[in-house]
């Protein structure tokens, strides 16, 4: 009888258009060659942090893990990149499953477009006037005016990317948890925002879309003009991401909160 295959055998690269990640992913092919991803074990990325997020909203569906090395700017999603031994590292990679957030936004005209995020679900102000916001949360009105730039809802593994640029909190990747946050608040002042478990429904509602338009942004995806926002974490799609011992995403989420 045949041995089963090794534990990501067959190796998927994708990678960004940078001369560095390309580069890497020259060389990756050479020593480990290049499955098509559907046929893959294992999806590995090469980039920074957008590329990764590109990667696991592309692949969210496919119950194939990703595993990221570092070849762009931003690295927080990513290991180290060594080209030595990638199989034996896959194989002890430890993994964190994560869930994305799905986003309904529905513009003035009454069309509603759904994208997926992984990191956070922003509305922002698009002139200079600053947005009036209705916050519901499981249909029930929390907040009947939030006077500011705009809001936010993050994921515990988006809780350290814009959340955190806004003075959210930083949620442990395992805790069932999403933050509301605003986006440079005026009224009301003291208001810094909600954690919220993850089976919240938030829904913003733009109070005035003709005087003061809103866009609404799922990571990369941008929706303009919007009336209101519905978003809730898709609990039915789970993510399976690979990191390196010592490097896993809740150990980084937790050094965040310490400083380093």
């Amino acid at each position: 009888m045949n041995r089963p295959a090794a534990p990501y055998e067959s190796i998927a690269f994708v990678a960004s258009q940078t001369p560095e990640a390309t580069d890497a992913l020259a060389r990756l092919v050479a020593l480990y060659g290049n499955a098509a991803p559907e046929q893959a074990d294992v999806i590995v990325a090469l980039g920074g942090d957008g590329l990764m997020l590109q990667t696991l909203r592309r692949y969210m569906r496919s119950g194939k893990p990703i595993y990221g090395m570092h070849r762009g700017t931003v690295g927080f999603l990513m290991n180290e990149f060594h080209e030595e031994t990638l199989r034996e590292r896959l194989r002890e990679a430890r993994v964190t499953v994560i869930h994305p957030l799905v986003m309904h936004a529905t513009d003035v005209a009454g069309q509603t477009q759904t994208h997926f995020a992984i990191n956070e679900v922003s509305v922002f102000r698009q002139t200079y006037q600053a947005a009036r916001l209705r916050i519901l949360i499981d249909g029930q009105e929390r907040l009947a005016e939030l006077v500011a730039d705009g809001a936010l809802v993050a994921t515990p593994a988006g809780s350290t990317a814009y959340n955190l640029s806004a003075q959210g909190p930083i949620i442990p990747i395992n805790a069932p948890l999403l933050a509301l946050t605003p986006i440079s608040p005026f009224r009301p002042r003291r208001w810094r925002g909600a954690l919220l478990p993850d089976t919240a429904q938030v829904t913003i509602e733009v109070l005035d879309p003709a005087k003061r338009p809103v866009a609404a942004v799922a990571d990369h995806d941008e929706v303009r003009d919007v009336a209101s926002v519905a978003v809730g974490m898709d609990h039915t799609i789970s993510i399976r991401t690979l990191f390196d011992p010592g490097h896993s995403l809740d150990e980084r989420i937790l050094r965040e909160q310490f400083g380093y």
